[in-house]
């Protein structure tokens, strides 16, 4: 039995949670790769932008002349108010002249870069190192906080909206996939009641027509097509023990009057003539049974061709002809000889003949065997004026055995009709009945 609880290792191994990890991980990855060339790029383009205040300060100062250099040096620090600025003169033996920074060496000369925070004193600095004429150097400074400040923000960023965008995926994930295998679990559900026998049960479908639904609805269709098969299968079971009886019944009471009644060669001879036909009969029965199983488990496709429909009309017309005079029926024909069909001509001619052969059994005084172009395809009916069949048993006289209580005076086996329905299931063709005023119009679409 299935559980009824989905469990994350069951949604885990759906293709709607791969996929939908997969794509999650493709989008992360794009959203990190964009968010760190942000803020890569935007860190260069800060230090960019503070180096070249440092560049245009540096030549300023530089173009002073030395003997006002310490006063302009100290007139820039008292005019920064928000104290972001650092700015040094240091003389040649490396003392400090004038100013607000001092380093214990200068790491390079010209080309600017970062002194770390000392708490209490100042915070990181981007520092530029220049020489003046005289071989002294001038330090300039900008506090860098804001940039690190910003550039931890950015990496806070980063990591957080990562672990947001993973937690998210997993939940997205997990609910895309839920819906899926819970329809995965109906259509178990709806196999397993299928498999113990219930062929009334069907497949659910959502009416997204989505894969599933395609799945469910070409499943349905093939559970309809057992369950049809099934069923012919039973009535036929019943048809035989139920029609058969009767012939074997009097083949076996006229074999027992043989051997427990003296008779005459005469009356011998002719209840042994009765007991053969009944045998031939049961004989024709079983016959026409093989080849409707044949029909219907076969998939005969190896004699289809192009059939021309006039040449077939006419041939069965021909073969008809005499048993259609000596019943003193007309039999009419009406084909145009350019319409053709793909089908496989033999199990047509089939078909039509034992259509053919009804009508002339039922007919008064007429047949009518016609080809029309119907509904963009080709349609044969043969037409009669006999009694008709009535609506309600119209369906009736499909299944094998199944005899109107006014033919019983005809012959036949009950097993034509069945024989044409499975040459129509073979080629996708259909068999409809309708009332030909008066008599019975079987029509056969294609």
């Amino acid at each position: 039995m299935l559980s009824e609880r989905l469990r994350f290792r069951d949604v885990r191994s759906t293709s709607s949670f791969r996929l939908t990890l997969l794509l999650g991980v493709l989008f992360l990855t794009g959203v990190m790769v964009m968010l760190g060339l942000i803020y890569v790029l935007t860190a260069r383009e800060l230090t960019a932008r503070n180096d070249h205040i440092l560049y245009e300060k540096a030549r300023s100062l530089v173009a002073t002349p030395s003997d006002r250099l310490p006063a302009r040096i100290q007139s820039e620090i008292a005019n920064d108010a928000q104290g972001f600025s650092y700015f040094a003169l240091i003389d040649k033996s490396g003392g400090l002249v004038v100013g607000n920074i001092s380093l214990p060496g200068v790491a390079a000369v010209d080309r600017p870069f970062n002194v770390a925070a000392r708490p209490g004193t100042h915070g990181p600095l981007r520092i530029l190192a220049v020489r003046t004429p005289r071989r002294e150097i001038v330090l300039l400074g900008r506090d860098i906080s804001q940039i690190y400040d910003l550039r931890r923000r950015i990496m806070e960023i980063l990591i957080s909206s990562g672990i947001a965008s993973l937690i998210g995926m997993l939940a997205v994930a997990v609910l895309i996939s839920i819906g899926p295998l819970r329809r995965v679990r109906d259509l178990q559900r709806a196999s397993q009641a299928i498999a113990a026998g219930n062929l009334e049960t069907r497949m659910p479908v959502a009416g997204r027509n989505d894969e599933l639904d395609q799945f469910a609805t070409t499943l349905n269709h093939m559970i309809e097509e057992v369950a049809r098969v099934i069923a012919q299968v039973k009535s036929a079971t019943d048809a035989i023990a139920h029609d058969l009886r009767t012939p074997l019944t009097r083949v076996r009471a006229r074999l027992h009057q043989l051997t427990t009644q003296p008779l005459p060669t005469d009356e011998r001879q002719e209840v042994l003539a009765e007991a053969t036909e009944d045998l031939d009969d049961l004989l024709a029965r079983f016959s026409a049974l093989l080849r409707i199983s044949e029909l219907e488990a076969s998939a005969r496709r190896s004699g289809l061709g192009e059939v021309d429909i006039g040449s077939l009309i006419e041939e069965i017309a021909e073969l008809y002809g005499p048993l259609a005079d000596h019943g003193r029926i007309a039999l009419e024909v009406r084909a145009p000889l350019e319409l053709t069909v793909h089908a496989d001509r033999e199990l047509l001619f089939e078909a039509v003949s034992n259509l053919v052969d009804n009508a002339i059994k039922f007919a008064r005084t007429r047949v009518e065997l016609r080809a029309v172009s119907a509904d963009g395809g080709v349609a044969i009916e043969v037409a009669d004026d006999g009694r008709g069949i009535a609506v309600m048993d119209r369906e009736a006289v499909m299944r094998r055995f199944h005899r109107l209580p006014d033919a019983a005076s005809v012959p036949g086996s009950g097993l034509g009709l069945s024989v044409v329905s499975a040459i129509m299931h073979v080629h996708g063709f259909s068999l409809d009945l309708a009332d030909a005023a008066p008599g019975l119009l079987a029509r056969i679409r294609m």
